[in-house]
């Protein structure tokens, strides 16, 4: 005898939308939804505290082919303590630099296919890590959840160890440990939960506005006050990126994103002049050496000047190898005491 009704089973299947009658799970593409994501970071220092961090400003979108793009503001790292943030964002991410980690990876629809009846299911997803210039080919076992037939979640089954070294971190995790007065672990444990809704059918995904929110870190605007002016220039002093040609006052190119980023900083702290003040090793002369660290600190003031700093807001200082950071017993520490220092005069 003919059935008359459709099973149960063939119901859902007629109207179950999307994931599973759609061609693909990604269909119209996915959108990261930011106020409902995070990414955050454990390191550890003095051997034994652990501190959590986090950024304020994600971006990210999976296509119709399931390619996924992760894009993480590095200035906007949240440590929850200002001159933390300035800290690493100058001195450790040098986002001066490299203002953005980058994080792809392919979804397989085949994989997923059976997303719609399990709602969860753990896979381990290959991806590409792109991060102060280095990028790297690593995996992760993750949870996909399928919270509603618009709306997905991919969370980290367990934390992702990042080691400094691979991503040339130790000159900056140095930085950070003279800076602060702390040893650090030199190991970085990742986490990731990101939610993404469907794009609205018919148009594309694309990478959304960045939502700033209250923690963020980025300072967009706005003048700081003379504690965080003097804190700023006292970490940018310890930044040594900005460099001169050999025995010369000329500035390398590289100096360049470093010049601008103290630029920005000067600007924004309008009521203060500041003394720019340059140091050499012991290598060779005091007297030509003394002269060199003047024409080095002019070189940057020039800089500056050329940006539109008023000259007046400016001292210019040569110390020559007079303050030593260190001894200069090696080609590290001769290296350290090379440097342009920045302090606030009145």
């Amino acid at each position: 005898m003919m059935r008359l009704f459709p099973s149960l089973s063939a119901l859902l299947l007629m109207f179950w939308p999307g994931f599973l009658l759609a061609q693909s799970p990604f269909e119209n593409g996915w959108q990261l939804d930011q106020t409902a994501s995070n990414i955050t970071y454990m390191s550890i220092k003095k051997g034994h505290v652990a501190e959590t961090n986090s950024f304020a400003t994600v971006n990210g979108q999976i296509s119709e082919d399931g390619t996924a793009v992760l894009t993480i503001a590095l200035d906007s790292v949240d440590t929850k303590v200002d001159l933390r943030n300035v800290r690493m964002r100058f001195l450790f991410f040098e986002t001066f630099l490299h203002p953005q980690a980058i994080v792809t990876t392919h979804l397989d629809a085949e994989v997923l296919s059976d997303l719609a009846s399990l709602r969860r299911k753990e896979i381990t997803l290959p991806f590409s890590l792109s991060l102060h210039g280095v990028k790297a080919e690593l995996s992760a076992p993750v949870i996909v959840s399928l919270l509603s037939n618009d709306r997905i979640n991919v969370a980290t089954v367990k934390p992702i160890p990042i080691l400094m070294k691979d991503f040339g971190f130790e000159p900056g995790r140095v930085k950070l440990e003279e800076a602060a007065g702390v040893t650090i672990t030199p190991l970085a444990i990742v986490s990731l939960n990101l939610t993404f809704d469907r794009t609205t059918p018919g148009s594309a995904p694309a990478l959304a506005d960045p939502v700033v929110t209250a923690s963020t870190a980025m300072e967009t605007e706005g003048n700081f006050d003379r504690t965080a002016c003097v804190g700023r220039f006292e970490i940018l002093s310890r930044t040594g990126s900005i460099n001169f040609a050999p025995a010369a006052a000329k500035l390398e190119a590289s100096s360049t994103a470093m010049l601008d980023t103290l630029y920005d900083v000067v600007s924004r702290c309008p009521d203060l002049v500041i003394e720019i003040g340059g140091h050499t090793d012991s290598f060779g002369k005091a007297g030509p050496n003394l002269r060199l660290s003047e024409r080095r600190a002019n070189a940057v003031s020039e800089y500056l000047q050329g940006k539109g700093i008023p000259a007046e807001r400016m001292n210019v200082a040569g110390y020559g190898e007079t303050k030593p950071l260190v001894p200069n017993n090696t080609a590290q520490n001769r290296a350290k005491n090379r440097r342009i220092e920045f302090s606030v005069v009145n």
